[in-house]
């Protein structure tokens, strides 16, 4: 008894993101060990941060679609689309910092109530509704501007250049030179992101609601929970993450391009599923969301540490895809062991016995 309080004490939530913790931890201790050039940088750590922000906000945004059952595919297509309209703006007569901003802003949140909208009160499959989003993105993205352009506004420039210098932590170069730790202002925003979104979805009634819908929409609406409002403003703050993450990007690359934020959708959802979140909805911790996401980065650096072909780098992040399913559907089972519910593969099992 006192041991299935105990495991009864930790959330479905909760232990798959330790399990991603764990396996993230095991990943870099041996990239520590292995590649110590590399890993036992510190500034090497800190620009996963650094380098990849724009995919940790895009990861948090799908978070909090799939835990509430939904999915949505067109965030990397709004990304690109904030990047290109943002550069164009930029460089018109009337572009400043302020103005690009509400501009990525009011883009994302465009798209999430649109596609908010017609998945929660017209009740349309969210695939078809975000995959048709991603089309209109990327439509609008080849319209504005075909060819890069480079956002040349110089209060931009000055905004893009600065970062934080830490002066007695850093790391000494080969030729003996101390370089100070650098982190940049799109890291902070991304650990901002990450930050108020965990607290949104743990403490407050919007969280809880979210929770309710994504495990069983017809019981949450039994204890009185709004479904559709709770799935709409679900999608309005995934496409908000997207315009966050649309201006981080720039904020990184300096330009709009036709290729910016490609492939983005598909790890954003992949590092959702490894931070611990269930494509069924209902479970799902936002602090998962970047370790997810840093796994994939780490794989991704290992395999270059090691001089590996790059090719490899989609099938090994495939396979652990796989095993993160397969894992989840496990734990998810034992845990709720007794009841009619099976694995469809272990169904098979037990009825070929």
């Amino acid at each position: 008894m006192e041991r299935r309080k105990r495991r009864e004490s930790i959330s479905n939530s909760n232990l798959l993101f330790l399990i991603s913790l764990v396996i993230f931890v095991a990943m870099y201790t041996v990239g520590f060990f292995r590649f110590p050039t590399s890993f036992r940088n510190l500034q090497t750590f800190v620009d996963f941060f650094n380098n990849n922000a724009p995919l940790i906000i895009l990861t948090c945004g799908m978070s909090v679609v799939m835990i509430g059952g939904g999915i949505d595919i067109s965030v990397g297509g709004v990304t690109g689309l904030v990047t290109m309209c943002c550069a164009v703006f930029l460089n018109g007569r009337a572009g400043s910092v302020a103005g690009s901003i509400f501009l990525a802003l009011g883009i994302g949140l465009a798209f999430g109530a649109l596609q908010g909208f017609l998945v929660s009160y017209l009740h349309i499959q969210p695939f078809i509704i975000t995959l048709a989003g991603m089309f209109l993105a990327n439509g609008l993205l080849t319209v504005i501007h075909k060819d890069p352009i480079n956002a040349a506004l110089p209060a931009f420039l000055k905004l893009r250049e600065a970062d934080i210098k830490i002066q007695w932590l850093g790391t000494v170069n080969r030729l003996g030179n101390f370089i100070p730790l650098r982190i940049s202002y799109c890291m902070i925003i991304a650990l901002v992101v990450v930050t108020v979104i965990a607290v949104l979805m743990k403490w407050s009634r919007f969280g809880r609601n979210l929770y309710a819908t994504g495990g069983n929409s017809q019981s949450a609406l039994m204890l009185g929970i709004n479904v559709k409002r709770t799935k709409f403003f679900s999608y309005v703050l995934c496409g908000l993450l997207s315009g966050v993450a649309g201006y981080v990007f720039i904020m990184q690359t300096g330009a709009g391009n036709v290729g910016n934020a490609s492939g983005f959708e598909m790890k954003a959802i992949a590092s959702s599923i490894i931070g611990g979140t269930l494509l069924t909805g209902g479970v799902g911790n936002m602090i998962g969301s970047p370790i997810g996401a840093l796994s994939l980065l780490v794989i991704n650096e290992i395999i270059r540490s090691a001089g590996i072909n790059s090719n490899y780098q989609a099938i090994i992040s495939g396979l652990l895809l796989c095993v993160f399913i397969v894992l989840q559907s496990l734990v998810v089972w034992i845990r709720g062991k007794g009841s009619p519910t099976l694995p469809p593969w272990l169904q098979f099992k037990r009825d070929s016995r």
